[in-house]
């Protein structure tokens, strides 16, 4: 301790303080204070200790590192403040190394694995984002870049990562236990440094290699040069741990999936970059793992407007937002318009007009699709009855409404169907569902039972896409099915007679013996051209729908169609 004037000056200090200093405490006397401890190094600190001698402030405590005679470093906490009733202060300095150094291995141990001796989650996201922090300032301009380069910094302002985890890892924990388990990931993070060491070193003094948690691991290059270094990485990453493992006796082989993400650090958040990070793993998975992936922004604001179509799609049924467009079914031979096939819009407020590919999917994986079928179903129906009612003089037309397997397990389609005709008023037979190949041909159980049902009340059950599966042509025979329709890649290759392929038309042909033969019609998709309308009709196709006759229009166009001449074939 030291007793200081208002000047700032020791008057009087004792033999701890001396014998800290490496000298006598007589000879600290008539010296400056904040020059024994440091205290003029910043602003803040200074200020905070003339105001303690100036009477204005009743206590200053900082901390400081002093250098000890012998040569080694301490950490000193020194306290100023007022000695009462007295003009003077007192300097305290106690040594807190010990403190300190407890307090760093406490650290080091809340922000390591214990397995693998890497920073951890905490740790790394620290890092992370003191590093964006100092990329994105270097990215500011060339004013501020030029002053840390003068300060040997010269960062790039971009950062990149390459987030991994092992595939089939939980089966290595299920089989041979977690002592296994944890060998393993200790010898993968090894091998993660050995990689991120060799690839090159950054001012922070290397990659950050961290385990985020369970079989996840992540390495973070600050001040990358590009996507051609982070991809690298990701490569010898890839290469590294492809060679076999030896743990104790064990000799195991795994593999990793990596998602790769660089980009410049401005406008760049560590929840937004971990985000991309983690899609792009995912997509690495869904790949086929043992890979590494790129960050696409195209695929992901595919992904993204996904995710905007799934979280919007139950509500817009009840607001309305969907609309039904008709698709006439012509007879081949005289180009009669027999019915019309039911297409979903849905005029999204954000994405406009979408076509069913882009949300159907969609609905039959979060379950909607059968409020949504419902309403379809509902629609079409009212349609094709106002239709029959405006033009009772012609032959009405059926509609041919698509539905979904999950339709028949989650609900009553039966009951359903019964329901919206004994309601509109439609007949049985001018109703037409179509239902996928794979859907039909697999039926069993209540999906075969709910078609038998459905065909028995005289509704018309149509199998779409018909030659793409696989299918048991036995079974066929034995399905309550009314309507093949041919998938339109076979249809296509009908489109250039002059290059066209004789193996398709007696493909196409076969199917259209075997569907007569079971006393079933065929309808052909995707009919485009005359050309091919006339070989469609020769082989014996009976009806045809594509836009040789019309494209998906609205119901009033379809009412135009009603009891007018032949579609031009």
């Amino acid at each position: 301790m030291a007793v200081v004037d208002q000047d700032g000056v020791v008057v009087t200090a004792n033999d701890a303080l001396g014998a800290l200093f490496g000298t006598d405490a007589g000879s600290l006397r008539e010296q400056a204070a904040a020059d024994l401890v440091d205290l003029a190094s910043d602003g803040r600190t200074w200020h905070a200790y003339r105001e303690v001698l100036r009477g204005r402030r009743s206590r200053f405590r900082c901390t400081r590192r002093l250098k000890h005679p012998d040569g080694r470093s301490l950490w000193a906490e020194i306290t100023v403040s007022p000695v009462p009733d007295s003009r003077r202060v007192l300097l305290s300095i106690a040594d807190i190394s010990d403190r300190r150094e407890l307090q760093a291995r406490l650290r080091h141990l809340q922000m390591h694995d214990p397995v693998t001796r890497l920073p951890n989650r905490t740790l790394f996201f620290e890092r992370l984002s003191a590093a964006l922090e100092a990329a994105a300032q270097e990215d500011e301009g060339p004013e501020i870049r030029s002053s840390y380069e003068s300060y040997g910094h010269g960062g790039t302002g971009r950062i990149g990562l390459c987030y991994l985890d092992l595939d089939g890892f939980k089966a290595v924990n299920d089989t041979l236990g977690h002592r296994v388990g944890d060998r393993l990931l200790a010898a993968v993070a090894a091998r993660l440094t050995e990689c991120a060491d060799s690839d090159g070193y950054t001012r922070s003094g290397g990659h950050l290699v961290a385990r985020l948690g369970g079989d996840e691991f992540a390495i973070l290059v600050e001040d990358s040069t590009g996507t051609e270094q982070v991809a690298d990485l990701a490569q010898s990453v890839l290469c590294a741990l492809q060679q076999p493992f030896d743990l104790a006796g064990q000799r195991l082989s795994v593999s990793a999936s990596i998602g790769v993400v660089e980009r410049g650090a401005r406008g760049t958040t560590a929840t937004g970059l971990m985000q991309a990070a983690d899609t792009t793993l995912y997509w690495a998975k869904a790949d086929g793992k043992a890979r590494w992936t790129l960050f696409d922004p195209e695929r992901n604001a595919h992904r993204m407007t996904r995710q905007a179509l799934s979280s919007t799609l139950r509500p817009a049924v009840e607001r309305g937002e969907f609309a039904l467009e008709y698709q006439p079914l012509v007879g081949m031979a005289d180009g009669v318009v027999r019915g019309v096939e039911a297409l979903v819009r849905w005029n999204h407020p954000q994405f406009g007009s979408l076509a069913p590919n882009r949300f159907i999917g969609i609905a039959e994986e979060d379950g909607s699709i059968v409020e949504l079928g419902r309403w379809v179903l509902r629609t079409a129906c009212t349609q094709a009855r106002q239709w029959q009612k405006d033009h009772p003089r012609e032959r009405p037309l059926f509609v041919s409404v698509n539905v979904a397997v999950r339709q028949v397990w989650d609900s009553d389609l039966v009951a359903d169907v019964a329901g919206i005709l004994a309601e509109t008023g439609l007949a049985p037979h001018l109703l037409q569902l179509e239902l996928t190949e794979s859907a039909v041909m697999g039926s069993a159980g209540r999906p075969l039972q709910a078609l038998q049902a459905l065909s028995d009340m005289g509704v018309r059950i149509a199998i779409d896409d018909f030659g793409t599966g696989y299918s048991n042509l036995a079974y066929l025979s034995r399905l309550p099915v009314s309507v093949l329709k041919l998938d339109g890649s076979f249809v296509r290759g009908f489109q250039d007679e002059a290059h066209a392929n004789p193996a398709d038309e007696l493909i196409v042909e076969a199917l259209v013996q075997l569907a007569h033969r079971l006393g079933l019609t065929v309808t052909a998709e995707c009919v485009e051209t005359s050309g091919q309308a006339t070989r469609l009709r020769r082989i014996g196709c009976d009806t045809g729908q594509g836009w040789l006759y019309s494209r998906a229009v609205a119901p009033d166009r379809i009412a135009e169609l009603i009891g007018v001449a032949p579609l031009r074939v």
